[in-house]
């Protein structure tokens, strides 16, 4: 057995609604105590101890430096023909902003230069209509808090302008480039303690005023934890507003800037579904799950937003989940999913039958762009195993033309991947990515780790991801499943796996497990288990409810504590998708499969590598050590219970090469050593 570092229990007894709550380590929730420091120092040297010696770690280091070190290219947005993209050459830590002009292309914004670490990350960015301006954000150490910037592109100069709490921040120019609506988060102090985490709102600045003077323009009594996101339509003539409600609802609310006296109107309001908008010529055209959960696009005449007055541009396609639109040359550019890989398809903005546009097999559209008066959409493609590549996609002739492309220091060739399928405890069809290196045998005792999401409507499609190919070339398989929870088949694939229907997702997941033994590819001695943020609560449930079923658990970012995460940082944000133990109703689900309240003494668990970052304003890591405390009282297996906090680093944006380098070569190093994968 194992010696930790001593860890003292207390006793602290909850009552909620009648059931009573043991939390012998509700003192570790306090990360700034000196009494919390000291013990979490002590788990990372601990930590350090079992790493330093082994080999496996050091044995992945290299090539990690390797893959990574290859030429990236992200994000591509087209503004007045000036189009911006991230580019992240070798011996980079951050990406580059770049534009490219004609055939003319320069470097723009560079968070390398911001300090020798690399910890300075760009957040967000927003061009100008014009595209001669750039409003940015920096933030430090992975915490997300974002000062905004603007820089002067054709001067090349940075303007004075700095605006603090901007916090995934939403930009609307003006035509003219004068000022913008923003979005800001209050400063400490100007609320209650804890409130300065929400309660957004949307400022308008004018360039040159000091940000204390921007008037306020909306969100003054709105839900504090709505999400606002401010854009301008038509030379700035219309101000719409999404007000988002968690990951479920949207209101649209419209001000006409010719006549602001008559305010805000109302376009759609108190539904229990999302709309994603946009304006041209006075119509709002809006993606929508409304009466369509696998999404359709309406239009909508703010004269008359009645539904009754509703146009359908496109309905809901049979087998088509609609992801995003674009508008270019006077045709929509719409996304989708068929089965987790991306479909591509232009059509008139009138409606009408849909143009497919081939693309490449088993792979995803990231991103897309275009502007309303061009002819060109750009779009951001990827595969497993092809890097990410920008695309640009004439809307007049179809032609789709690779107009740039990353370089990876990998070959993909050796790698296959499958798209299985399986069933789920209810019977629930459920497909899974598998990826091995293409000469395996696969003999049922393969190294595999299984990874997955499912949550918050975001679906797990095909995506390249370099530091999986130390693995699948030393001849580990990996799996990704694509759970309920994820937005793969609309709405209510996503409604399937929230709020009381959130076991659905941790049975999607223990299926996969059993069909990957099952189908002979691994066995339970040789199966590990991965995820971060809602991910990390996935396997720590995975972990409680079948502890038999995997030999090691990468558990990173998690939500553990879910009786009490909605305390802490942003956690209130996540209560339409998880609900609130405050509340009798929601309780008993949520307490039902809480990881931190179903760990057993004496049980035999798996060995399990804990990842947290101390700057993560997301998640607290108290979850992480909380959990860890626990695991290793508990315990009743020889197999280790190991815990990292990283210092100078968050929830995992913006991390430097040099952290992942370091925080991935210890995870692989991690399963190779339980998973037995040969050096």
């Amino acid at each position: 057995m194992h010696v930790y570092p001593e860890t003292r229990r207390e006793t602290v007894i909850d009552q909620l609604h009648g059931v009573t709550i043991h939390d012998p380590y509700r003192w570790l929730e306090d990360g700034q105590s000196a009494e919390v420091l000291a013990w979490t120092e002590s788990q990372n040297r601990f930590s350090d101890s079992v790493f330093d010696g082994l080999p496996h770690p050091n044995s992945f280091a290299g090539r990690l430096r390797e893959v990574l070190g290859g030429e990236t290219i992200a994000s591509p947005k087209v503004r007045a023909g000036r189009v911006f993209f991230l580019r992240r050459k070798a011996g980079e830590n951050q990406p580059v902003l770049y534009m490219r002009d004609g055939e003319s292309e320069r470097a723009l914004l560079d968070p390398n230069r911001e300090n020798e670490k690399g910890t300075t990350a760009m957040d967000w960015w927003y061009p100008s209509p014009d595209g001669k301006f750039v409003a940015y954000g920096y933030s430090e150490n992975g915490d997300e808090w974002s000062v905004l910037h603007l820089l002067d592109i054709d001067r090349g100069q940075v303007l004075a302008d700095r605006i603090p709490r901007t916090r995934h921040t939403v930009v609307a120019w003006e035509p003219d480039c004068s000022g913008f609506y923003y979005t800001r988060y209050p400063q400490p102090g100007e609320v209650e303690p804890g409130q300065e985490n929400y309660n957004d709102h949307i400022f308008y600045h004018k360039i040159g005023r000091g940000w204390q003077d921007d008037p306020k323009v909306f969100g003054e009594g709105c839900p504090p934890r709505a999400f606002l996101a401010p854009t301008l339509h038509d030379e700035g003539r219309w101000l719409l507003i999404h007000m988002n409600h968690g990951w479920n609802s949207t209101d649209l609310l419209l001000m006409d800037r010719q006549a602001p006296e008559k305010g805000f109107a109302t376009i759609t309001a108190g539904l229990d579904n999302l709309f994603y908008a946009t304006m041209l010529n006075g119509t709002i055209y809006a993606l929508t799950n409304y009466k369509a959960p696998r999404y359709r696009l309406i239009a909508i005449d703010p004269a008359n937003p009645a539904e009754e007055h509703w146009r359908e541009v496109v309905p809901e396609q049979p087998e088509l989940a609609i992801q995003n639109f674009a508008m270019a040359g006077g045709k929509l550019v719409l996304e989708g999913l068929k089965d987790v890989v991306s479909r591509l398809y232009t059509v008139p903005l009138t409606g009408g039958a849909l143009t497919e546009i081939p693309l490449p097999p088993l792979g995803a559209v990231a991103e897309l762009s275009a502007e309303e008066d061009g002819r060109y959409a750009y779009l951001l493609w990827q595969s497993f195993t092809v890097p990410p590549t920008i695309y640009r996609l004439d809307v007049e002739t179809g032609d789709l033309t690779r107009w740039a492309e990353s370089k990876a220091a990998v070959d993909p060739s050796q790698i296959t991947v499958k798209q299985v399928f399986y069933t789920s405890k209810d019977g629930t069809r459920v497909p899974m990515f598998v990826l091995h290196r293409s000469d395996l045998t696969l003999n049922g005792d393969r190294p595999t780790v299984l990874t997955g999401y499912g949550g918050f409507n975001i679906a797990r499609t095909p995506g390249f991801m370099a530091t999986l190919y130390p693995w699948l070339e030393r001849g580990g398989v990996y799996a990704i499943a694509n759970l309920r929870g994820g937005s793969e088949y609309g709405e209510a694939w996503h409604r399937a796996g929230m709020l009381a229907n959130k076991q659905n997702v941790f049975d999607d997941f223990i299926a996969a497990a059993e069909f990957l033994i099952a189908a002979g590819y691994t066995r339970t001695e040789r199966l590990g288990i991965s995820g971060g943020s809602n991910g990390g609560l996935l396997v720590g449930a995975a972990l409680t409810q079948r502890p038999d079923l995997y030999k090691a658990v990468f558990c990173a970012v998690p939500l553990l504590d879910m009786l009490r995460y909605q305390k802490f940082l942003i956690g209130a944000l996540w209560v339409s998708e998880y609900g609130s133990a405050d509340d009798p109703e929601q309780f008993p689900f949520i307490h039902a499969y809480s990881p931190y309240h179903h760990v057993t003494e004496g049980a035999h668990y798996p060995a399990v590598f804990f990842h947290a970052a101390a700057s993560d304003s997301r998640v607290d890591p108290l979850h992480a050590r909380k959990m860890a405390a626990l695991l290793q009282h508990a315990n009743g297996s020889a197999n280790p219970i190991l815990l990292r906090i990283e210092f100078e680093a968050g929830h995992g944006a913006g991390k430097p090469i040099a952290k992942l380098v370091e925080a991935q070569s210890e995870t692989w190093g991690f399963f190779a050593w339980q998973l037995g994968l040969e050096s």
